[in-house]
């Protein structure tokens, strides 16, 4: 059953198109995150979810219900719909307990005290139900203010960038906490996030937006390995987009050789394309006689990660492992280990360094 259905939704504020034709949906129980760079249109389409955000075109339906189209606006409080914010939105002269009781005035009293213990055990912070906001670390007010949101059992929960104040480990591990304490109370969600970590570790899809467009909406995996459009391919992940000529149906000409594509007709022969590379298609191998020039590289502890040169000028990336250093202007072995080559329409601004 689908709990949240966004059908070519449009947005715009003072005469200036925010959002352009937004198409997802979630299922009940999964959990969906944005991806973007600022100013793309992911908090608008929260906004316009929670009815803080009125649409121009399209509708958005929770459940069976019609909460926004041209001519219906339900009110955001008559939306069961939790929001938890990047800053927390804690009241900070409530103890943990109070602030989570928020959310549930109209319970009664046992139904209240129920609940707060419910989630209490369910975001580990049993016996801090005494404790005020200033007492607790960054990660400890995120659960609390993740209780209170969902005290109310919400048919959607809506996150805006809720891990955006803590160090990247503890980012990492509170999205995976935050997974499964989602998981274990059914409950749907969609989250807004620059982090694509973040988002791989909390969600069942994940989608890109640039310019107010979703250009793909799909599985972290999917993402990765079959990016739709070339902005999607350099956002995701990291990796490069060298040149090719299309040799025959299914088959393109680079530098790195001839590559086998599963995209077979959509170029014509002898087209000018743009093939994406990632790090793990070229594999460091000190054995291989297929040498390449080192012109940059970056230490990541576990293993560097090479810019290296091919023939033509055109750059590639590779990681190996720690133990193998080596320095700018030498040469080391590689293989090829690319199952399909992903193409696009020739990119003349090709990205050819790794993005740090």
């Amino acid at each position: 059953m689908r709990e949240l259905h966004i059908h070519q939704i449009n947005s715009q504020h003072q005469n200036t198109l925010i959002l352009d034709n937004i198409t997802l949906h979630l299922n009940a129980g999964e959990i969906g995150c944005l991806l973007g760079p600022s100013g793309c249109g992911k908090t608008t389409l929260l906004r316009t979810i929670a009815g803080l955000q009125p649409i121009s075109q399209g509708e958005i339906l929770l459940g069976e219900q019609l909460v926004s189209s041209t001519n219906t606006h339900l009110a955001t409080e008559s939306r069961k719909v939790g929001m938890v914010f990047q800053d927390y939105a804690l009241f900070p002269h409530l103890n943990v307990e109070d602030n989570i009781r928020f959310g549930i005035t109209n319970f009664s009293k046992t139904q209240q005290q129920e609940r707060i213990t419910t989630l209490l055990e369910l975001v580990d912070l049993s016996g801090k139900e005494k404790r005020y906001p200033h007492e607790l670390s960054g990660g400890q007010q995120q659960r609390v203010a993740l209780a209170r949101a969902l005290a109310g059992k919400p048919q959607i929960l809506l996150m805006d960038e809720p891990f955006s104040g803590l160090d990247v480990e503890l980012r990492e591990n509170l999205a995976r906490q935050v997974r499964c304490i989602l998981k274990t109370e059914g409950i749907t969600a969609l989250m807004v996030t620059h982090n694509q970590n973040e988002a791989f570790a909390i969600a069942d899809s994940v989608g890109v937006m640039n310019a107010g467009k979703l250009l793909q909406w799909d599985t972290s995996y999917n993402l990765y390995h079959e990016p739709n459009h070339p902005f999607v391919a350099d956002f995701i992940g990291q990796g490069v987009l060298i040149k090719g000529t299309v040799s025959s149906c299914c088959q393109v000409e680079t530098e790195l050789g001839r590559l086998k594509t599963n995209v077979c007709d959509d170029f014509s022969p002898n087209q000018a394309v743009s093939v994406l590379v990632r790090p793990d298609d070229i594999i460091h191998n000190d054995d291989s006689t297929w040498q390449l020039e080192v012109v940059n590289r970056v230490f990541r502890g576990s293993h560097f990660l090479f810019t290296l040169k091919l023939g033509n000028g055109e750059k590639v990336l590779c990681m190996s492992q720690s133990h193998h250093d080596h320095a700018i202007g030498s040469k080391i072995g590689v293989t090829l280990e690319m199952d399909h080559a992903v193409v696009f329409p020739l990119q003349e601004n090709t990205p050819q360094e790794s993005k740090e």
